[in-house]
């Protein structure tokens, strides 16, 4: 291509090397459809028992990544993220095997009726086929793209982040390794070049080879593959995830569901990254939950004049305009005094991701209106905003939160990585 010939050696040679692999992932698609339940299975668990056999090696490969990102200055909660141990590696492990314990979506008709002149019409779910997967330093997406793709008939194209890119080599290569030992197609997963960000522009408008794209991280990356892929994507959001405690709320457990939400694990898309305290709460609850985040170690920003209505005499960092809107990631949370669930959601609407949403009220009619003026992927009741989770929901891993409003949203898992197609089964019908 005339465009390819202006390129340096070393970006060609990227960009074939992207282009081949999803060459190879649709030349195996078709064989993956038609494997059985029990086949996928079947390596599903070989796989999880690979990983705890090769614990030893993958902890190696990611000591590396680690000592690299902390040469590079990677924040506590970036290197959290990257970061596996023993029982991290379990945890993959044990994704995969939940993954294998559910219900093949492959196949599974989701409506049918017979049409007056006699024919059978199926709607049945199918793979979505080669399934490009965008992300950034978490190893174990790596796993879990692989095992969610492998259910659901899928072919798993990768492209991690240069971060982990020695974790993410480690696990395919063991993924790939049991895929061979068990007569499958080693392309059923491929790891792509991540050394410079246009492999990613690469597999993001490989249109005809690559069905579906999936970005997974920051506000940044999830942006550029939206707005400048032509494969078809599935958007998944940043999680500013707020918290609304109402007068009505039981203090103590409106507080340990915040604190829960924010410093369970704080690098996390489902962490709380803003409290709206009810100003119809006494001075005195409304200070308790304020010193709550200051002895859980959390800053916390705000208007300054605002908190300090309260009676508050903790550290208040000024909120910007960003801090509203802000995916924190750490022991950072922003604090809003707002008069009552109006005001909170309308908050909400202004600033919210539309990934996780909570409030704690005992006012079953405050409760229903968050509920349904919120627009959100999820919306907790008297829940942390971490529970918003594919495990915790019961799909084993998941690909990602999706914040868009098509056929995948909120915890995507198996039926969420499936199309469909329709069957007629006639006996000679023809249309007049």
């Amino acid at each position: 291509m005339a465009e390819d010939s202006a390129l340096s050696p070393e970006r060609a040679a990227e960009r074939a090397e992207v282009l081949e692999k999803a060459q190879r992932a649709k030349a195996v698609a078709g064989e993956l459809s038609r494997f059985t339940s029990a086949r996928k299975n079947e390596l599903l668990l070989a796989a999880a028992d690979a990983l705890v056999a090769r614990t030893e090696e993958i902890l190696v490969a990611n000591a590396k990544d680690i000592e690299a990102g902390k040469a590079r200055g990677f924040s506590d909660s970036l290197l959290d993220r990257l970061r596996l141990d023993a029982d991290r590696v379990e945890g993959i492990a044990g994704g995969l095997r939940q993954v294998a314990a559910l219900p093949d979506p492959v196949g599974e008709v989701l409506r049918g009726s017979t049409l007056p002149n006699g024919i059978k019409l199926s709607q049945v779910s199918v793979p979505l086929g080669v399934m490009g997967m965008v992300y950034e330093a978490r190893p174990n997406v790596t796993v879990d793209a692989f095992g969610l793709a492998l259910k659901s008939g899928n072919v798993a194209l990768l492209r991690g982040s240069k971060s982990a890119v020695h974790s993410n080599t480690q696990l395919v290569a063991v993924l790939r390794e049991v895929l061979a030992n068990h007569d499958a197609p080693e392309d059923l997963v491929q790891l792509l070049p991540c050394e410079t960000h246009d492999s990613v522009q690469d597999l993001i408008t490989a249109r005809g080879l690559v069905d579906v794209v999936i970005p997974r991280g920051g506000a940044g990356l999830i942006e550029a593959v939206v707005t400048k892929a032509t494969v078809p994507t599935i958007e998944t959001g940043t999680g500013n995830c707020h918290i609304y405690i109402d007068a009505s709320a039981d203090i103590d457990e409106a507080i340990a569901l915040m604190i829960n939400g924010k410093t369970r694990r704080p690098s996390v898309c489902n962490a709380t990254e803003t409290v709206l305290i009810d100003s119809a709460l006494s001075a005195q609850d409304q200070v308790r939950i304020l010193d709550a985040l200051a002895d859980a170690g959390v800053a916390v920003h705000g208007d300054v004049d605002n908190l300090a209505a309260s009676g508050w005499t903790g550290e208040v960092i000024p909120a910007t305009a960003e801090d509203w809107s802000d995916e924190y990631l750490s022991l950072d949370i922003a604090a809003r005094i707002v008069d009552g669930v109006v005001a909170a959601t309308d908050h909400i609407t202004e600033y919210s991701s539309g990934h996780t949403e909570a409030i704690s009220a005992r006012d079953w009619g405050v409760c229903q209106e968050f509920v349904d003026r919120v627009d959100a992927a999820a919306v907790s009741v008297n829940a942390s905003t971490a529970f918003t989770d594919g495990e915790q929901y019961g799909f084993g891993a998941e690909i990602g939160i999706s914040t868009q409003k098509l056929h995948a949203r909120g915890p995507m898992g198996l039926p969420e990585l499936t199309s469909s197609k329709w069957v007629l089964a006639g006996r000679g019908q023809t249309r007049p």
